[in-house]
C-alpha cells in the first residue's frame, strides 16, 4: 500500500475496496476489514479510521472517485473543449470509477437517503458538483456559482440512480439520460443569460414601444 500520513488519506486508499466488499457485506465493519486485508493494512487501524460509520465509508468513496476523476480528466485536457462536453466527460469519469460496483452504489444511495443523512448527502453532492465545475474552468463568483452547482448536483444524483440500476455494462440508457440532462443545463444557462444581462442589453417592451412611437430621425 502507498504511504499515507493521515486517516483521511487512509480512508481514501481503502474506499474502493470497501465499496467492492459492500456489494456483498453492505457498508459495514466486515467490508472495512476485508478492504484492510486486501490492502495490507492493520484491520484495527482501518476500523478506527472509519469509526464504524457508514457515511464515513461512503464519503471516502466519493473522495476516491473525485481523485479518479481528476486523474482521468485533468484540467489541461479540457482546454478548448465546449462546456457541455467538459461536463459530460467529468460526469462519465465519475461513473466509470464506480463501474462494477453498482450494488454498492445502490446501497450507498439508500443510506444517503435516510433522514439523518440527507444533510450530509446534500453537502457531498454539492461538493462533487463544485469540483466538476472547477475542473471545467468555471470561475463564477456571483449567484451563478450556486445555481450551476445546484443544477449539476441534481443532474448527477439523478444520473447515478439510472447508472446504478442499468444492467447493460455499456450503460447506453445512462449515457442518453445524461445527454438529455446536459442539454437541459445548456438551455437553462442560455435562458438565464437573457435575464442577467446588463439592463441596457435586455429586451424592453417599453423601449420598443417608445421607438415605434418616436422613431429615430
Amino acid at each position: 500500500m502507498a504511504d499515507v500520513e493521515t486517516l483521511a488519506q487512509l480512508r481514501c486508499v481503502l474506499a474502493p475496496a470497501v465499496a467492492e466488499a459492500a456489494a456483498f457485506d453492505g457498508w459495514s465493519a466486515q467490508a472495512v476489514e476485508q478492504a484492510a486485508h486486501q490492502n495490507g493494512v492493520d484491520p484495527e487501524l482501518a476500523a478506527f479510521a472509519f469509526g464504524g460509520k457508514q457515511m464515513a465509508m461512503i464519503e471516502a468513496w466519493v473522495d476516491a472517485i473525485d481523485l479518479a476523476m481528476v486523474t482521468t480528466v485533468p484540467a489541461e485536457s479540457l482546454k478548448g473543449v465546449p462546456v457541455r462536453e467538459r461536463i459530460r466527460r467529468l460526469v462519465m469519469a465519475r461513473l466509470d470509477a464506480a463501474a462494477g460496483k453498482e450494488e454498492a452504489l445502490l446501497r450507498a444511495l439508500t443510506i444517503m437517503a435516510m433522514p439523518q443523512n440527507l444533510a450530509r448527502a446534500t453537502q457531498l453532492g454539492w461538493r462533487s458538483a463544485d469540483r466538476m465545475w472547477r475542473l471545467a474552468g468555471d470561475t463564477a463568483t456571483d449567484y451563478n456559482h450556486y445555481t450551476k452547482r445546484t443544477t449539476l448536483a441534481g443532474i448527477y444524483a439523478a444520473t447515478l440512480h439510472v447508472f446504478a440500476r442499468e444492467k447493460d455494462p455499456e450503460k447506453p440508457e445512462t449515457r442518453r439520460f445524461l445527454e438529455r440532462r446536459i442539454d437541459g443545463i445548456m438551455r437553462f444557462e442560455k435562458v438565464k443569460a437573457q435575464f442577467t444581462r446588463r439592463p441596457e442589453e435586455r429586451f424592453s417592451v417599453t423601449r420598443l414601444l417608445g421607438r415605434l412611437r418616436y422613431p429615430a430621425r
